[in-house]
C-alpha cells in the first residue's frame, strides 16, 4: 500500500510537473527557455511511463524498488532544472541571461540535483553507482577538464560572445562557447575550435573589453634630408582626416630611431573595431605615400638595395653669395659695404634649429650674434619666461654679447624649425676695427636694443607696462648714442 501511495503521488506531482512546464512554454518568449523547458517535459513524461509500469506492469519487487528510486530521482532533476530555468532566465525577453549562461545553469542544476539526491532523498541507487562513476570520470578526464574549463570561463568572463579576442595563437571574433571548447572566427572567415582548457591555460588578450577602443601603431621611413617636424605635421594630417581613427585618445607620431637608410617614425592611433586593424593601416599607409609625396618627402630606398645617388654640393663662392644676400637684409649690418659682407659671409657658419630648442639661454656666456635665414625665434627673460619679442626672417638677436662679450641677456628660442647664420667675435672683430663707422651705426642698434629690453625687464618685474613721454625717451637715447658713438671712436683711435 505504501508503494501504490508513493507511485501514486508521483504520478500526479508529475502530471502537474507537466501542466506548469506547458504553461512557462507558452508565456516565455524567450527562445533559450523554450527550448529547455523540453527537459522538463521529457522527464514528466518518463515518470509518467514508469508509474504505469509499477501500477499495471508485473515486476518483481526488486524491480519496482529501484524503478521508484529512478521516479524519485527524475522528479527531483525534473523539478529543479524547471526552478532554475524560471528563477534565473527572464521570461518575456527573446535572449538568455548574461549572468547565467547555459553552462553555469546546468551546473547548477547538477550540483543541486546531487546534493538533494544524497543528503535529502537518501537513494541508494546513486551511491552505488559512485565506483562506476569514478572509472568513467578517470575515461573522460580530458572531456571533464574541457567542461571545468569552459565552467570557469562562464564564471570569470574574460569574454564574452561577440569579443575580440587573441589565444592560443589565434585571433578573431568568439562566435560560441560550449561545454567543450571555444569557437573563434578568424580574419580570414575560419572557424576555429579551441578547447576550453587549452584557452584556461593560455594568456588571452581581450581587444574589446574593458573599452572597445583599441590602439594599433605601424612603423614608416623618412629621409634624413626631411626635418622630423615636417614629417610628423605630414602624418598627424593623415590621422585626422582617417573616418576610423579616433580623435580621442589623440593619435601620436613619434621619431622611433635613426635606422641605417631612414630616420623611423611610429605612428600610433585608436580604432574602435580591432577587426578592421589591417585595413586601417592598409589605407592609412596608402595615404601617407601620397602624402609625402605631395610635401617632397622622401621615403629612401633599404639600405641593402644599391643605388647611385648624385650629391649636389654647394660651393663655397655659391654658399658665400648666398649668405651674403642674408647679410644684406639685416639692418645691423647695412653699413658694411659688398665687400666687407662677403668677406664676413666666409666668417660665418650655419646653424639648423627644430621648433622649441633654446638657441642661446639667459645668463650663458657668449660672443656671437645670429640672424635668422628661415623661420622665427622668440625671446624670453626672467625665470618665467616672460615674452618679450618674436623676430622673424632677416632679423637678429645676439649682438650685445658679439660686441661686448657680456652674457646673453635673454632666452631665445626657436618659434618653428629655423635655420640661422652665426656670426663670431672672432670673424667680426677684424672687419669692424677696420671700419670705424660700421662700428658706431652697429654700436647705436646695440643701445637702442638694450633700451628696449631693460624696458621690458622692468615691465616683467613690476607686472605692467612702462611709460615715457616721446620727447623725453627721444632725447635720452640721443645722449646715449652720442656717448656710446664717441666712446668706440676712441676706443678705435686708442688702438
Amino acid at each position: 500500500m505504501p508503494a501504490a501511495t508513493d507511485v501514486s503521488f508521483h504520478v500526479i506531482t508529475s502530471a502537474a510537473l507537466f501542466a506548469v512546464a506547458l504553461v512557462v512554454r507558452g508565456f516565455t518568449t524567450n527562445r533559450a527557455v523554450k527550448s529547455r523547458i523540453r527537459l522538463t517535459l521529457g522527464l514528466s513524461l518518463a515518470i509518467l511511463a514508469l508509474g504505469a509500469v509499477l501500477t499495471w506492469g508485473r515486476v518483481s519487487p526488486a524491480v519496482t524498488s529501484n524503478l521508484q528510486s529512478i521516479a524519485r530521482l527524475l522528479f527531483a532533476l525534473a523539478v529543479i532544472h524547471t526552478v532554475v530555468l524560471v528563477a534565473v532566465n527572464p521570461l518575456r525577453t527573446g535572449r538568455a541571461s548574461d549572468r547565467f549562461p547555459t553552462i553555469v545553469q546546468d551546473a547548477i542544476v547538477i550540483g543541486l540535483f546531487l546534493i538533494v539526491s544524497t543528503f535529502v532523498l537518501d537513494e541508494k541507487f546513486l551511491t552505488t553507482s559512485a565506483v562506476g562513476a569514478v572509472v568513467i570520470g578517470f575515461a573522460l578526464q580530458d572531456t571533464l577538464g574541457n567542461m571545468f574549463s569552459g565552467l570557469a570561463i562562464q564564471v570569470e568572463k574574460p569574454f564574452h560572445v561577440g569579443n575580440w579576442v587573441s589565444s592560443s595563437g589565434f585571433e578573431g571574433e568568439v562566435v560560441e562557447i560550449t561545454w567543450r571548447a571555444t569557437k573563434i572566427r578568424t580574419r580570414q572567415g575560419n572557424l576555429v575550435i579551441v578547447p576550453n582548457s587549452e584557452v584556461a591555460k593560455q594568456a588571452i588578450t581581450n581587444f574589446s573589453e574593458p573599452a572597445a577602443p583599441t590602439r594599433i601603431s605601424f612603423e614608416i621611413g623618412a629621409s634624413y634630408h626631411n626635418p622630423p617636424n615636417d614629417v610628423k605635421a605630414t602624418i598627424r594630417e593623415v590621422l585626422r582626416q582617417h573616418p576610423q581613427v579616433l580623435a580621442v585618445p589623440a593619435p601620436q607620431v613619434l621619431l622611433m630611431d635613426f635606422a641605417s637608410s631612414a630616420i623611423t617614425y611610429r605612428a600610433q592611433f585608436w580604432i574602435a573595431e580591432p577587426s578592421k586593424d589591417d585595413l586601417i593601416r592598409d589605407e592609412l599607409r596608402t595615404a601617407i605615400y601620397y602624402a609625402f609625396d605631395r610635401g617632397k618627402i622622401e621615403i629612401p630606398f633599404p639600405i641593402q638595395v644599391q643605388y647611385e645617388r648624385v650629391e649636389e654640393h654647394e660651393s663655397q663662392s655659391d654658399r658665400a653669395d648666398r649668405v651674403q644676400r642674408i647679410l644684406e637684409s639685416a639692418a645691423l649690418f647695412s653699413a658694411l659695404s659688398p665687400d666687407e659682407r662677403r668677406d664676413l659671409a666666409h666668417r660665418t657658419r650655419e646653424r639648423f634649429y627644430g621648433n622649441g630648442e633654446a638657441i642661446v639661454r639667459e645668463g650663458e656666456p657668449g660672443d656671437s650674434a645670429f640672424i635668422i635665414a628661415v623661420g622665427q625665434v622668440r625671446v624670453t627673460i626672467g625665470p618665467d619666461r616672460h615674452e618679450v619679442a618674436t623676430i622673424g626672417q632677416g632679423g637678429y638677436f645676439g649682438e650685445m654679447s658679439l660686441l661686448t662679450g657680456d652674457p646673453r641677456t635673454a632666452t631665445v628660442s626657436a618659434a618653428s624649425d629655423c635655420r640661422v647664420v652665426e656670426i663670431t667675435a672672432a670673424g667680426f672683430r677684424e672687419i669692424a676695427l677696420q671700419n670705424p663707422a660700421v662700428l658706431d651705426a652697429i654700436s647705436s642698434d646695440v643701445a637702442r636694443r638694450r633700451e628696449e629690453l631693460s624696458s621690458a625687464r622692468t615691465a616683467a618685474a613690476t607686472n605692467a607696462t612702462v611709460a615715457e613721454p616721446a620727447a623725453s625717451l627721444l632725447s635720452r637715447v640721443r645722449r646715449f648714442l652720442l656717448r656710446t658713438a664717441h666712446a668706440n671712436v676712441a676706443v678705435t683711435k686708442a688702438d
